[in-house]
């Protein structure tokens, strides 16, 4: 059990795996929100994560919304190779007029120069520097490093470790590894693409792919 200040804003997760455990523990730290409960698959109702209760499944979205307008939602389904499943989700949410929280843990530092969209994670180490701008529905993970006047599509992973420098442009839903890094003023303009974790990016993608290596080449077509 969980004891939680009254006064925090509700907060409603959706999706019970391992990034939820991780969007949980930023939530905690950062003092603003009392969990009010997951959405996962019906098998898990009833269950539990870090104590917190499963009270349904994403079919409840609209009720909820209805009935609890001053909650908050987040999607915590995680992005390893598309951001489709958080799209779909996102797009629930907002047809049930269901507001999304911008989460920021305690240890990440995010300018006040900056800008975070609706539905945006920021988790611990993390840093979003001046200028930067950063999409709805984002994950900004662990010790990720957005630099200045960067630009940040909409429901991007920028994985643990990585390095976007200062004003490079990344497109919607596109999935940056582990501890890769893109070289100043870099873009990718092919949405949705994925770059393996620990790749160098030295010069424009604009191909939708999977690419990979130092410097970073395309190894798949999508």
């Amino acid at each position: 059990m969980h004891k939680v200040d009254s006064t925090l804003q509700p907060l409603i997760l959706i999706g019970g795996g391992g990034h939820c455990k991780s969007v949980i523990e930023a939530a905690e730290s950062s003092g603003q929100w009392k969990i009010a409960g997951i959405l996962d698959t019906a098998d898990k109702v009833g269950t539990t994560v870090l104590g917190y209760p499963v009270i349904g499944t994403d079919n409840d979205i609209p009720a909820l919304a209805a009935a609890q307008p001053d909650t908050r939602f987040i999607i915590t389904v995680g992005h390893i190779k598309t951001a489709e499943i958080r799209r779909r989700i996102a797009a629930r949410v907002m047809d049930a007029n269901g507001e999304f929280a911008t989460i920021v843990a305690s240890t990440a530092h995010v300018s006040r120069h900056a800008l975070l969209g609706a539905g945006t994670v920021v988790l611990h180490g993390a840093m979003v520097n001046a200028g930067a701008t950063i999409g709805e529905g984002c994950i900004i993970n662990t010790l990720a490093n957005i630099e200045h006047d960067a630009t940040v599509g909409d429901y991007c992973h920028i994985s643990t470790g990585a390095m976007v420098n200062g004003d490079c442009r990344i497109a919607p839903g596109v999935f940056l590894g582990s501890q890769s890094v893109l070289l100043n003023g870099i873009s990718i303009s092919a949405p949705d693409s994925i770059i393996a974790a620990g790749s160098f990016v030295r010069k424009t993608l604009k191909e939708p792919g999977i690419y990979a290596g130092n410097p970073a080449i395309l190894m798949k077509r999508l």
